[in-house]
Order: structure tokens, then sequence, then C-alpha cells
């Protein structure tokens, strides 16, 4: 009883220091400096089993990656110049009315997250916002805040949009396809949602006048990077229809984007390895382990008592709070690992209820997920202050709303897809 007590502790201590220290990053130290060992911690002390440890690795191994194609496709679009190009649209289509711009950030973030992930909208979507403003001589502040939100938002409708989205996935059951019909309908909710409460939050910001600007430069779409997105998005549903891994579709976008820009030139292979961010893929195995220790140590055992069952709206409801609660407790990674495993068994709508609860909740706290941290140091870099107070009070009226409009939304998908 004691080794049992003394285990839960261990790996719960070794959870909330792998966060802290993702949130803090001492020293701007990459994650995994402190997940490898916590996860080392809890496999010594046999707080997690060798075995359990193999199961754990060889789930989130395809996810892993999945996720490093995805980020290395993000950033060869970027090298083409898809994102620039995406900043000139919005110039050009703002007219200088800020009203406009807001409208654009809320289309291409949304596009941009779903299709390329959380992290292309973060990264380097969130600059572009922030030239595209400056040029225009407008308030950034709705506009960063947007990216900000629909990095988390906006990342519902594919499993390829978010983290969490890739680990859920296969817990689903569901086809890439399926996926993306039942996911289409909360999607919108969510995003609309959010555009309402934004225009009527900064309808100030909104209504200043700009200050003349640079010319309006033409737009120069990269076509052959829009049709490889494009090709890759593709690939996703034939892949998933002919029950052959997602990953695989993602790898060959990537590599006919990398194959391009070696012959030309613009890159090089230890850059296109860079961009796939090989730290946070070793962070993501080692939070996994992790949070398998605490879970199998008592969490999922206290989270089984608390999470309805079924798909009926109460249930979806109280799931879908559950872990947008969660989430801002222990981050939303942590959050979709520890429900996943227990939501299966109720079938995909309770699954997909947990995605609804850790991919917007994290919009109400800095620590809900990692992007939304990542944003603000971005933020923090272009000079904007990110007030606790407007970030809270902006997470507190979208969040509630978004939640149950998005959830009444995967009730109604349900029963018209079907699963």
């Amino acid at each position: 009883m004691i080794g049992g007590v003394l285990l839960e502790t261990l790996s719960v201590v070794a959870l909330v220091v792998v966060l802290v220290c993702a949130v803090v990053r001492p020293r701007g130290l990459p994650e995994a400096v402190f997940a490898v060992p916590a996860a080392a911690v809890v496999i010594v002390t046999g707080a997690i089993p060798l075995d359990d440890v193999s199961d754990e690795a060889a789930r989130l191994g395809p996810v892993v990656g999945f996720l490093a194609a995805v980020l290395v496709l993000a950033k060869l679009c970027d090298n083409e110049g898809l994102f620039h190009a995406c900043g000139t649209w919005m110039a050009r289509w703002a007219r200088h009315r800020p009203q406009r711009l807001l409208g654009a950030v809320f289309a291409l973030a949304s596009l941009i997250t779903a299709a390329l992930s959380l992290d292309a909208t973060v990264v380097l979507l969130t600059p572009v916002v922030f030239a595209t403003a400056a040029r225009m001589g407008a308030r950034p502040g709705p506009h960063v805040y947007a990216s900000a939100h629909l990095s988390n938002t906006a990342s519902l409708l594919l499993p390829v949009s978010n983290l969490t989205n890739l680990l859920a996935f296969t817990a689903t059951g569901l086809s890439f396809t399926r996926f993306a019909l039942l996911m289409t309908l909360p999607w919108l909710a969510a995003v609309a949602v959010e555009y309402v409460v934004f225009r009527r939050f900064f309808a100030a910001d909104l209504a200043a006048p700009t200050t003349p600007g640079e010319a309006d430069e033409p737009v120069e779409m990269p076509l052959f990077a829009l049709v490889t997105v494009i090709a890759t998005l593709a690939g996703f549903a034939v892949a998933s229809g002919l029950g052959i891994d997602p990953a695989w579709a993602a790898a060959a976008g990537a590599a006919v984007l990398g194959v391009r820009a070696l012959v030309r030139r613009h890159t090089t292979p230890v850059a296109i390895l860079r961009s796939a961010d090989p730290l946070f893929l070793l962070f993501v195995l080692a939070l996994g382990v992790v949070v398998r220790a605490v879970v199998d140590n008592g969490l999922g055992e206290a989270l089984g008592n608390l999470l309805p069952d079924g798909s009926a709206l109460p249930a979806l409801l109280g799931i879908a709070a559950l872990a947008a609660v969660l989430a801002n407790l222990i981050n939303n990674l942590p959050a979709v690992l520890a429900l996943v495993p227990l939501a299966a068994p109720s079938g995909p709508g309770a699954v997909l209820a947990v995605l609804l609860g850790v991919n917007i909740g994290p919009n109400l706290t800095y620590a809900g997920s990692l992007a939304t941290l990542l944003w603000r140091r971005i933020a923090h870099r272009h000079d904007h202050e990110v007030e606790l107070k407007e970030f809270t009070l902006l997470g507190l009226l979208t969040v509630p709303a978004a939640l149950l409009a998005s959830t009444l939304a995967l009730w109604i998908s349900l029963r018209i897809v079907g699963t």
C-alpha cells in the first residue's frame, strides 16, 4: 500500500515538474531536457512497467512520425512564400479596414490550422499578422489574439490539425473522412462563436482609424506549394480509406517539397531535419510515458469515476467540460492522453467530445496548451504586451459559449452522419 502511494506521488511530481518546466523553460532549454529524465525516473522506479513503456512508444510512434512530416511540410511551405502570400492577400482584402482584416485572419487561420496544424498558425502565421497590421496602421490586438484562439479552436476539423487529434484519432475508430465529416459542424460552430465575440470584445480597436502605410503589393501565390498541400490533404483521405497510415501521405508531401527545395538549393538536409523539431518529438514521447504512469497509478481511476458514459447530449457536454477543465489544470496533451482511453469504450462521440474540451478549453489560460505559450513568446518578441486580465476575460467569454455550441453541433452530427 505504501509502495503504491509512493509511486502515485512520484508520478504526479514527475508530471508537475515536466509541465512547469515546459511552461517556464528555464534558461530557454527545450522541453525534452526535463521530460526525458522524468520519464527515466518513472521507469527506473517501477511506476510504469517496461511492457507498458513499449506499448506507449508503439502507440505514439506513428503519431510522432506524422507530426514530424507535418512540421517539415509547413516549414517548407513557408520557405516557398506561402505565408507571405497569405499576408499580402489579407492586406489587399482588408483595404485598410480592420474589420475586414479580422475576417481575413479568421478565414486564413482556420484553414491553415486545419490543414497544416496549429503550430503553423502560431509560428508562421502570427508574425505575418503582425506585419500586415503594421502595414495597414491597424491596432494588432484583435488580429493577433485571433491567431492564438484559432490555433486551438480551429484545430477541431481534421486528425492532422492538432497533436491532440492525432493522439485520439486511432481510438475513435473512424476513417479520416468520417472524422472530418463529424467535426465539420462543431468546427464551424466554434469558429463562428469566436468571431461574434471578437467583433464585440474588440469593437473599439476595430473602429479605430488606420494610418497610411505601405502600398499593397500584388499577391504572388506559390502554386507548387499550394497544390502540394491540397494533394497531401487528398492523400490523407485516400490513405485512410485504403487502410494506410495517413503519415505516409504527410511524408510524401514533405518529400516532394523537400526534394524541390534541395534541388534548387533553397534549403539543406540539416535545415529540413531541424524543422522537424526532433527535441519536441522526443518530449512528446517522454510526456506520454510520464502521463501513462500517472494514469496507471491513480489518476485513471479518479477520472473514470467523473467521466460520463455514453454519447447522449448531457454526457457529451459533461465530457467536453471535464476535458476543458483538465486541459487547463495539466495542459491539453496530458489531458487527452489521460481521457481518451477512458472515453473510448463509450464510442467515437465520447472521444470527439474530449477533443472539443482539450482543443477549445486551452483558450482560457496560458498553460492550457503549448501553442498558447509559444504564441505569447512570439507576441512579446514583437513588443506586444499580453495582459493576463484581457486574455482571461476573452477566454471566459469565448470558451464556455464555443464549447456549448460545438458540443451541440457534435451531437447533431452524430445523428446525421453516424459513426
